[in-house]
């Protein structure tokens, strides 16, 4: 049967059915520093081993930044450390209610040796809240990207000397000192128009190839009942 469902099935995943594509952080920059800002793909191998964080994978001066799930409704209240008040700053900590719809997306900084930076990184939809510390990290770890391995989550977060502020509606700053095994923060964001839902409608054509598939996977099913 799984054999039979692969053949039918197999060609939706090349007619973009069950993908999804978008890009959530428009940029970023490294003001203060000699890194750069880097995007990172879904799957990446500019880590060592590729597609990890968390644990000096990345020994580099660069900021790094990738998109996790996208576009979730919180199935409760989630507390962050910092709270957009609405007007293009942080209120401090604070809870997102229950239902509210957030896409998250993974901002980190993982030196060979201790080194200061500042960067800003901008995205497309307004900031909701940042989450910088380990518990809170924790507590959201449902949003995380799965293609991706996290390393040494008991040592995430934000040490007294970093700070992270929101510097605009859809814009953060941070301003952080990192040494092993590197600083790391999440920023939930509201609903990304340049993510499709989860449940996105299918094409006229996908519809099509859908029907013609189910109609020959039940047809050949019930030649082997009768059989």
């Amino acid at each position: 049967m799984k054999r039979l469902l692969t053949c039918f099935l197999g060609p939706l995943l090349y007619t973009g059915l069950l993908t999804q594509v978008g890009a959530t952080i428009i940029s970023g920059e490294v003001t203060v520093g000699t890194g750069d800002f880097v995007l990172l793909d879904p799957v990446f191998t500019e880590s060592s081993p590729d597609n990890t964080v968390g644990n000096n994978t990345f020994q580099t001066n660069n900021l790094y930044g990738f998109n996790e799930d996208q576009n979730i409704s919180l199935f409760d209240d989630l507390n962050v450390d910092i709270l957009a008040d609405g007007a293009g700053g942080g209120s401090g900590p604070g809870i997102l209610s229950t239902g509210s719809m957030v896409a998250s997306h993974y901002i980190f900084f993982d030196p060979r040796r201790s080194t200061s930076q500042v960067g800003r990184v901008t995205f497309d939809s307004d900031i909701l809240g940042i989450l910088t510390s380990t518990s809170n990290l924790a507590a959201s770890d449902f949003l995380i990207n799965n293609n991706v391995t996290y390393l040494n989550p008991r040592l995430r977060g934000l040490e007294a000397n970093d700070s992270v502020a929101i510097t605009g509606s859809n814009e953060i700053e941070v301003d952080w000192r990192a040494s092993s095994p590197g600083d790391y923060i999440r920023v939930l964001t509201a609903y990304s128009p340049e993510e499709p839902p989860t449940a996105a409608v299918p094409e006229p054509s996908t519809l099509a190839l859908l029907s013609i598939g189910l109609l020959g996977l039940f047809g050949l099913l019930r030649r082997r009942a009768v059989a």
